[in-house]
């Protein structure tokens, strides 16, 4: 098996299968073989899924062959985040006490993945509990901190860290993630992959750890933003056993070779963002005004990340009171996820209600806003990943790209990531699309667009 095909992307393993160059037995082996491999130096995997594996594979197999095609990631290999249960398999929420923890339910992704045709290879690690005991630092799991693809002595990502490096050493063609303030566009943007979170609500959560009812988000990390859309493409439209589901299906559209698009930038401050990160921003909008108007634009004046926090905290200590009352919480692998969650318990009920009526308001100004725009673009992050030796704070240096972010995940809107270069230490930087709720192919087809005309995406790391 040529090793350039761990790298493809959807619909180039698609033509292969296709085409007969490659079965979908031979296809999950490679890529087995790497996660077995390979995986540990990275921190990634929590288990290799080996005989489902194969046993997707044989039946992909038998399918094509007899014609009976169900679409582009038939056959096509993929892993998902340690907090969706698989049944049969144990789903630890990337949490020591619960590393043996069996869910008698296959979450509704895992579901809608084999329906489709996809060959699930492994559960991913992830930062305990999705993050939301307030982590400092990358040694957050009981699988070690999350190695970047590009930079061993350097973080992942979190939470979705297993995802992140996962896709970007070619250990998988693509990986599911969950955000709720950051986790899909972090581990895809120290990554070099593209990442994609779907508007609330646009795919099912039954089946997935909760870490807040009201902000949790699943999606893609892939290779790229047009590996993004096939993906959530499968995974997308409404479930019964979700109320939080929209009852609207979606579907993935191609896009438009002459579309020109309106995006919005923010002003942001250069002393609080990395200056190679910086730089290739800039360079990225010189593509962008090839493609469409780039037009500076303000955020409304709201607290969007105290009411972000608050919501999260609170929803967190009703979702893991027992776990926490239990003593389980004391067996965490970060020392300030053992005790950082205490304080939670004790958030008044006038905090929370007061952050949900903001909320409110906050989601009503965004979405003026984004009638005028295709999307706000900026940084995905405001620096290079750092390395895993030191505390977030120790080389973050306290750098804000801006409050889009928290005001993004806060409302439920959309985004995606894409690399758009690389700093002086080598490692990828990322632009992010934002836009309106429910435009996911609006945003798709910008980053499309951009990765059309330059070539960040087809980079991958020296993996051995």
């Amino acid at each position: 098996m040529p090793e350039a095909l761990a790298f493809a992307t959807i619909p180039e393993l698609g033509r292969c299968l296709r085409s007969r160059e490659v079965t979908a037995v031979a296809l999950a082996e490679l890529f087995l073989d790497r996660l077995t491999r390979l995986g540990p130096d990275y921190h990634s995997v929590v288990l290799v899924t080996r005989e489902v594996a194969l046993q997707q594979a044989r039946r992909a197999d038998q399918e094509l062959s007899e014609s009976r095609d169900r679409g582009p990631l038939h056959g096509v290999p993929f892993g998902v985040k340690d907090l969706l249960a698989t049944k049969g398999i144990a789903t630890s929420w990337g949490a020591a006490p619960l590393k043996e923890q069996m869910i008698d339910d296959d979450a509704t992704i895992i579901v809608r993945l084999r329906e489709a045709g996809a060959v699930l290879c492994a559960k991913l690690a992830m930062v305990e509990l999705a993050g939301g005991f307030g982590y400092r630092q990358a040694n957050a799991s009981f699988t070690g901190p999350g190695l970047n693809p590009w930079d061993k002595s350097c973080w992942s990502g979190g939470s979705s860290s297993g995802s992140g490096s996962a896709v970007g050493a070619g250990l998988v063609p693509f990986a599911i993630g969950s955000e709720t303030l950051g986790s899909i566009m972090t581990p895809a943007g120290y990554c070099g992959v593209a990442g994609l979170r779907p508007t609330y609500g646009r795919v099912s959560r039954h089946g997935a750890m909760t870490l807040s009812w009201t902000m949790d988000k699943l999606g893609p990390l892939c290779r790229t933003a047009e590996d993004c859309g096939l993906v959530l493409n499968a995974i997308a439209g409404p479930d019964p056993v979700d109320t939080t589901s929209v009852e609207s299906s979606w579907t993935v559209e191609q896009a438009a070779h002459d579309r020109r698009f309106r995006f919005g930038i923010l002003s942001l401050d250069g002393n609080r963002i990395q200056q190679e990160v910086l730089t290739n921003y800039k360079d990225s909008l010189n593509v962008l005004r090839s493609l469409g108007t780039v037009e500076r634009v303000e955020l409304p004046d709201f607290p969007y990340s105290v009411v972000a926090s608050t919501i999260i905290s609170a929803e967190m200590s009703a979702a893991f009171e027992t776990f926490i009352s239990s003593g389980d919480v004391w067996e965490l692998s970060a020392p300030e996820d053992r005790w950082g969650a205490f304080s939670n318990l004790v958030i008044p009920a006038k905090d929370y209600i007061n952050a949900l009526r903001i909320r409110t308001k906050i989601q009503h100004a965004l979405d003026r806003l984004f009638v005028n725009y295709d999307a706000l673009v900026t940084p995905t992050l405001s620096t290079e990943a750092g390395p895993i030796t030191q505390r977030f704070s120790e080389w973050s240096q306290g750098f804000v790209c801006s409050e889009l972010s928290a005001a993004a995940n806060l409302s439920g809107l959309p985004a995606i990531t894409v690399p758009n270069g690389f700093g002086t230490r080598g490692l990828p930087t990322g632009l992010e699309f934002t836009g309106r709720a429910f435009d996911e192919n609006v945003l798709l087809s910008a980053a499309r667009a951009y990765q059309s005309v330059t070539d960040w995406h087809k980079k991958h790391p020296p993996v051995t």
